[in-house]
């Protein structure tokens, strides 16, 4: 979750996300037009490119050198690609292409998978474990395991009644978390095994359409966004060890006969009744609008990271202490020309509350990339772990010029 990648109708553009205040523009091509899908590989110059010009075909590029590394053509169009530093993953409607990214060849061919018209997959960042998950069914909830490194399914797991809409794995591909496309009940699943860890309820009212679900590097929490106007963060955590007292509040007092009840009723109904409420919200300006979020720690404190369809990318602080609203604190234009310009119109500097002032004074507590456990910027390997030659074998990718990736911090 540092640097972000937009497809736009003249190409795409690459910024860092490495400060709150400034946008940096990476890169920005104008090569290939209708640009619809556009991933890179971590903080690398690789990036993998499809254009509505040519949806059947993949362009793999350096981008920095300018040169393309090479293209590979699909038997239907492309509908999504995941990557880590083992493994690259093609996503078509019923079939799904694994390659080794060394030398881009390709490793494993998925045939006669259940319709997957959106492309749902989600590939764990941490090539240690390279675990690749997809639909198991179009009428059900059923999600495939599969290890990208053994090329063999590890499990199948019976995540939700209806349709799937959202997977994502956390750092090291130790969690899974899921929702369905009624987008009220989030899951969070043990990798391998399949058992269910967490149960978050983001609303009863309504159903709706969840785009984004994401951990944060230290996976103490869980974001979700939908094409409503709240976006939902949720802490994993077990309440009856850490949270604090309810207040002497009727809600309170209701809330706890009911955590009472629970320990007579079956066990579907108790679980029901006992979900998380979310640990902190936001809402947005816009609904409708398909977003994407992300939790992300920017100057060593915690930000919510939310990038919408329109153009913008909305930075928000989050408590990590005491949770709540989070506050607004930037608004970027991302489809301004050269030197991104920012929203002044909307770039709100509410006044920062007194919970978050104190956050801020406990700033030593607040988790950075370079201390959390299993995640580096290499790619996923776990801290102190030293990086096979082999792994960096010639071949068309070469991912190791340039220093493409950074040595492990230890």
């Amino acid at each position: 979750c540092s640097s972000l990648a937009i497809g736009t109708t003249t190409g795409y553009r690459l910024f860092s996300l490495s400060s709150v205040e400034q946008l940096d523009q990476v890169h920005e091509s104008n090569e290939i037009p209708d640009v619809y899908i556009v991933e890179r590989l971590f903080s690398s110059s690789l990036v993998v490119v499809v254009s509505h010009a040519k949806p059947q075909q993949m362009n793999v590029y350096h981008f920095k050198k300018g040169t393309e590394i090479c293209n590979y053509s699909y038997s239907s169009k492309i509908l999504s690609i995941r990557l880590n530093r083992q493994r690259l993953v093609v996503c078509l409607e019923e079939s799904i292409y694994i390659h080794n990214i060394k030398d881009m060849k390709l490793l494993k061919t998925i045939l006669d998978t259940p319709p997957n018209t959106t492309g749902l997959c989600a590939l764990s960042i941490n090539h240690a474990n390279s675990y690749l998950a997809y639909p198991g069914s179009a009428t059900s909830g059923e999600i495939v395991l599969y290890d990208g490194n053994t090329l063999k399914t590890a499990c199948t797991i019976p995540a939700h009644d209806g349709p799937l809409a959202a997977l994502a794995f956390n750092s090291i591909g130790s969690k899974l978390a899921s929702a369905s496309e009624k987008g009220t009940v989030i899951r969070v699943f043990s990798i391998p095994g399949g058992q269910k860890l967490y149960e978050f309820r983001r609303g009863m009212k309504r159903y709706v359409n969840i785009s984004s679900l994401v951990f944060s590097m230290d996976s103490q929490f869980l974001c979700a966004s939908s094409n409503t106007e709240t976006v939902h963060i949720f802490k994993l955590e077990h309440l009856t060890d850490s949270r604090p007292e309810e207040p002497p509040t009727w809600s309170g007092y209701m809330g706890k006969m009911f955590q009472a009840a629970t320990n007579y009723l079956p066990a579907q109904v108790s679980g029901m009744m006992s979900q998380d409420r979310a640990f902190a919200t936001v809402r947005l300006n816009i609904s409708g609008q398909r977003n994407i979020c992300a939790l992300s720690t920017i100057q060593k404190l915690p930000r919510l990271l939310v990038t919408t369809s329109d153009g913008h990318l909305y930075i928000y602080n989050l408590d990590p202490q005491d949770g709540g609203e989070c506050v607004l604190i930037k608004n970027h234009s991302l489809l301004g020309s050269g030197k991104m310009e920012e929203n002044k119109e909307n770039d709100l500097q509410p006044p920062v509350p007194q919970s978050y002032a104190a956050t801020v004074a406990r700033q030593s507590t607040v988790p950075s990339t370079s201390t959390m456990p299993g995640y580096s910027e290499d790619g996923g390997a776990l801290r102190g772990e030293v990086i096979p030659e082999h792994e960096f074998a010639t071949g068309p990718v070469c991912l190791d010029d340039e220093n493409e990736f950074p040595p492990v911090s230890i």
